[in-house]
């Protein structure tokens, strides 16, 4: 369980390009591995498996994962990347403040932490090619917050203009909403997804 000490405006947040430097002395495989940052703290920009053909999966906003340390949702991203045929996977979220209860978000959005936020997922499209691959995964949990379907549609715009190809896996909610990464089959496949349509008829008035 993770519950954020405070109001992530009233912590200390490394911009992302800082937190990119990674130290050399970290406890994990950094050939592996790409976490940022780097060490455990209320907030986490991407964490995740590197590859030559990763999938990037966008949930809503990260937990307690960690390298060599994965919780059920992560055990989940992994396997339906591997079903898929792809060689890696890269968690990112679309609100970067680790919460395990999404009840214990933010009641506000911290604007400084989602244009960070909006960095690592520019530097996760360039790492994924020329047509990233990105499965939405924040399920109905996107409605916890009046400020993360705003969120939602920044990071779509950003992958316009990036040519990302966007898919979804398993049922969607009764209001549209694509599936969470848990409770799916092992191999569920991949699905695509309109996204922009998705913005228009599911978020529209969000």
């Amino acid at each position: 369980m993770h519950i954020p000490s405070a109001e992530s405006r009233d912590i200390e947040i490394l911009r992302f390009a800082d937190a990119l430097r990674s130290d050399p002395a970290a406890a994990y495989d950094r050939e592996k591995w790409i976490y940022v940052p780097d060490f455990y703290a209320d907030y986490r920009y991407i964490l995740g498996v590197r590859g030559q053909r990763p999938l990037i999966c966008v949930g809503v906003n990260p937990s307690t994962a960690a390298p060599e340390n994965l919780d059920n949702t992560l055990k989940s991203v992994s396997r339906i990347a591997a079903a898929g045929g792809y060689d890696g996977w890269l968690m990112y979220n679309v609100y970067a403040q680790r919460a395990t209860r999404p009840d214990d978000m933010d009641r506000e959005l911290n604007l400084d932490l989602h244009r960070e936020n909006l960095l690592a997922f520019d530097y996760l499209l360039d790492l994924a090619g020329e047509r990233p691959a990105v499965w939405a995964a924040w399920g109905a949990v996107i409605e916890k917050r009046t400020y993360l379907p705003g969120c939602v549609r920044d990071l779509v715009a950003l992958g316009q203009r990036k040519n990302a190809v966007w898919y979804c896996c398993g049922a969607r909610s009764k209001a549209g909403h694509p599936h969470h990464p848990l409770y799916l089959r092992k191999d569920a496949p991949l699905e695509p997804f309109d996204v922009e349509a998705y913005l228009d008829s599911v978020l529209g008035n969000r």
